[in-house]
């Protein structure tokens, strides 16, 4: 890694943090290929790694030098519990120990039957806590940001584990207005195009076999917000995706729903909203109504917290950089086309 100068950097007189890792292979793990994975924290904070054996001298400035030591930490605690450290983790880890000194969260895991599903920036490491202590969480913000994957790993974590009976996953089918009986096909076929990103991470998280077979049971089902209506959910996982496509009647029919022994969950994205000009969104409306309602979390996701490829983030903020313009400029638009009027 850094170049060896005249002083030693393990010298303690160097001012350098001493790092020392007691296994060889996990160190090496650590390090990654070619020590790719202490030149990608070294890019990213700013600080200087020095190696030797299993031993790594952090060199840097103070909050460089400390947030180093802290990912490299993080990792290793990971590591020793036997979770894999890859370059999405050190991505993971430089999002929230970085950003949040949140060492905890680098320890975090859903658990599933095909995946370990950890946070991978600090809004998701809070959502994840919100639905754990929480009957009632709304997740919002951007696409990307593991709102929907997030919830759904938890569902699954908790039908496996005994603790909930059932997995409802919800979306409104607004494209369709859901008005869904002009569609050609029987109902699973006229509702399933909807569904579909559920369906996604519900295989990402079992067999297909086994999503299969809990489906034909009702331990999963998944299905548009229109055939909730005059349900009770009792002792279910219940996630409604997509919630800025609700009217405030939806919604408040959707979360009057919720029965003994279930969570909700509640994601949407307000700068999407699909609905017919005029109609206020029911998650805006929820939002408005719910936050400080005591059982009920709260948790907003930035354009920073977008884990997929790095590009959607870009395109993400230039996006929101547009109609932040376009909503300065409207009235002087309108005041414009008075005059001319």
């Amino acid at each position: 890694m850094g170049p060896v100068d005249a002083r030693d950097p393990f010298d303690p007189a160097s001012g350098n943090l001493i790092l020392v890792f007691d296994d060889n292979d996990l160190a090496a793990t650590l390090f990654g290929p070619h020590h790719s994975h202490l030149a990608c924290i070294e890019r990213s904070l700013g600080a200087t790694l020095y190696t030797n054996g299993n031993m790594v001298a952090v060199a840097g400035e103070t909050n460089a030098r400390s947030e180093a030591a802290n990912v490299l930490n993080g990792l290793y605690d990971r590591l020793r519990k036997g979770a894999a450290v890859g370059g999405d983790e050190v991505d993971a880890a430089l999002r929230m120990v970085a950003g949040s000194g949140d060492t905890d969260a680098l320890g975090m895991a859903v658990k599933t039957r095909k995946r370990t599903v950890s946070p991978r920036s600090p809004a998701q490491a809070d959502y994840l806590r919100a639905i754990d202590e929480h009957d009632l969480v709304f997740g919002l913000g951007p696409a990307g940001t593991g709102k929907t994957y997030l919830a759904v790993a938890k569902a699954v974590e908790r039908m496996i584990a005994g603790e909930v009976d059932r997995v409802i996953l919800s979306r409104p089918a607004v494209e369709a207005g859901e008005q869904l009986g002009f569609l050609p096909g029987n109902m699973r076929e006229k509702v399933d195009p909807y569904l579909r990103p559920l369906y996604d991470a519900l295989h990402d998280m079992l067999p297909a076999e086994q999503v299969a077979k809990r489906m034909e049971t009702g331990d999963i089902e998944v299905a548009p917000l229109a055939f909730m209506r005059g349900r009770t959910l009792s002792n279910a996982f219940v996630i409604l995706d997509e919630a800025q496509n609700t009217t405030a009647v939806q919604m408040k029919m959707f979360l009057t729903r919720l029965g003994q022994g279930s969570r909700m969950v509640v994601t949407g994205d307000l700068s999407q909203v699909d609905l017919p000009r005029g109609t206020r969104s029911g998650l805006r409306d929820a939002v408005d109504v719910l936050e400080g309602v005591p059982g009920v979390s709260l948790v907003r996701f930035q354009e920073s917290d977008v884990v997929r490829h790095a590009l959607v983030t870009r395109i993400v903020l230039a996006y929101n950089a547009v109609e932040s313009r376009r909503r300065l400029a409207a009235p002087y638009e309108r005041e414009t086309r008075g005059r001319n009027d």
